[in-house]
């Protein structure tokens, strides 16, 4: 009796769904980004055994990050590749196991001596979902964050707190990491 072995089915079918699979962790990853970007930005994300790593390098001006399969619900981001160096930096003191304080008093002293540079102006966008039963994205709800370092209130004539209609704000006022919040009302 002659035995067949299904191995190379499985690889051929495996090489013909992993593809798939990439193209649709690339453009849920890029869903903060404004959609003429997403073809083009730089995307990281994480593999299976959930560790972040570089899905595509770009060729524009926009980082997008992917969705944390380890944390709740769906989120992902995107934002100017300058201010990537701090945004890599937090992630790197996280994975040395650094508390939010820890990070945010780090981040503070490098930039006040001026071995972290953050951008004057840059923008990030957060796109947040609820997962439905399949795994997909729905009840999307957009916010957005313009880092302006070290900016005061006073300087910039914005409240310190949430507006109720969704304006903006200032958040970390007068810190390195001082940024304009804006957070529209969700649609019911």
């Amino acid at each position: 009796m002659k035995r067949v072995t299904l191995l190379p089915l499985f690889l051929a079918l495996l090489s013909s769904v992993a593809p798939v699979i990439a193209q649709t962790n690339l453009e849920l990853a890029t869903l903060a980004a404004p959609e003429a970007y997403r073809a083009n930005a730089t995307v990281y994300g994480y593999n299976a055994d959930g560790t972040f790593v570089l899905l595509r390098e770009g060729s524009n001006h926009l980082v997008c990050i992917g969705d944390d399969p380890s944390k709740e619900g769906f989120s992902v981001v995107a934002y100017h590749k300058d201010l990537d160096p701090f945004m890599a930096r937090g992630r790197e003191l996280k994975a040395m196991g650094k508390s939010f304080d820890e990070i945010f008093a780090t981040r503070e002293a490098e930039a006040q001596a001026g071995k972290l540079v953050i951008p004057d102006k840059s923008t990030l966008t957060v796109y947040q979902a609820d997962l439905d039963d399949n795994g997909s994205p729905i009840n999307p709800y957009l916010r957005y964050v313009v880092y302006i370092p070290f900016a005061t209130a006073e300087e910039t004539g914005l409240p310190t707190g949430p507006m109720s209609d969704g304006g903006p704000w200032i958040m970390d006022p007068g810190t390195h990491r001082a940024h304009i919040m804006i957070t529209p009302p969700r649609k019911d």
